[in-house]
């Protein structure tokens, strides 16, 4: 892994070390769309933590159809990778949870109580489809809360049917939801208009998280391209975060 201490040297003037954890990100091999292989994900491990992340909360999708991991698998796969980690001696605190599709799988699983959340404070990540919200969205909300758990919507500005439109995003925060985004979308990796609706989020004070939600190392370097030409430095530094939270 020499090569990545090469193209990622020290970040100035700014770098995720304000965050402290990365509570989004697809770091366990073999089971979405993320990391294929351990090796690959250590390699997107050692390049977070050297951009300044001292804990690591990597989130597989989990989806009834597409996605079908389970806490079991997720456990099994998370086991290996911290082991990988600590054999590799990368300076982080790494573990799992995960991003809930909210579809009918999801229902099940929330009926059984059988969720991985990102902390003791029961924060769930949960996503919906790109094409349109769930039909039972704050039904999904409402007994999240219920069971005493705090949903945590992630990419909100990615959803191209909430771009720009602020009152949906201010339901959605009546009705109990935190939104996570992305830092990639900051950056324009998305495209412009996703890139607009993060910045009109973080004007509005509406963002409570930042997450990288890594899928390969062509993240890692475009995270830290932006970090290099201070593009991230107000977004870190003006607005309030509770990723150091996270425990």
């Amino acid at each position: 892994m020499q090569w990545i201490t090469r193209l990622l040297s020290p970040v100035k003037p700014a770098d995720f070390s304000v965050l402290q954890t990365d509570l989004h990100s697809h770091l366990l091999p073999g089971i979405d769309d993320g990391v294929p292989t351990l090796d690959e994900a250590l390699e997107l491990i050692e390049a977070l933590a050297q951009m300044g992340y001292q804990r690591l909360i990597t989130t597989p999708h989990v989806s009834g159809e597409r996605y079908p991991n389970t806490s079991a698998t997720i456990r099994e796969k998370e086991s290996a990778v911290r082991e990988a980690v600590r054999k590799a001696g990368i300076p982080v605190e790494f573990r799992a949870a995960a991003e809930y599709m909210l579809d009918e799988n999801f229902g099940r699983l929330l009926r059984e109580n059988d969720l991985l959340p990102l902390d003791e404070q029961g924060h769930i990540l949960v996503e919906m489809s790109f094409l349109h919200p769930p039909l039972a969205l704050h039904k999904y909300l409402f007994e999240l809360q219920s069971k005493g758990y705090k949903p945590v919507l992630a990419h909100p500005e990615r959803y191209p049917f909430y771009h720009l439109k602020l009152e949906e995003y201010q339901a959605l925060k009546q009705a109990g939801c935190l939104f996570q985004i992305n830092i990639l979308s900051i950056t324009g990796h998305y495209g412009p208009d996703v890139q607009q609706s993060a910045l009109l989020l973080l004007k509005q004070g509406m963002a409570d998280f930042l997450g990288t939600d890594a899928h390969r190392m062509r993240h890692a370097l475009t995270l830290q391209a932006a970090l290099r030409s201070g593009h991230l430095e107000k977004p870190l530094t003006r607005h309030l975060f509770h990723n150091s939270a996270m425990s």
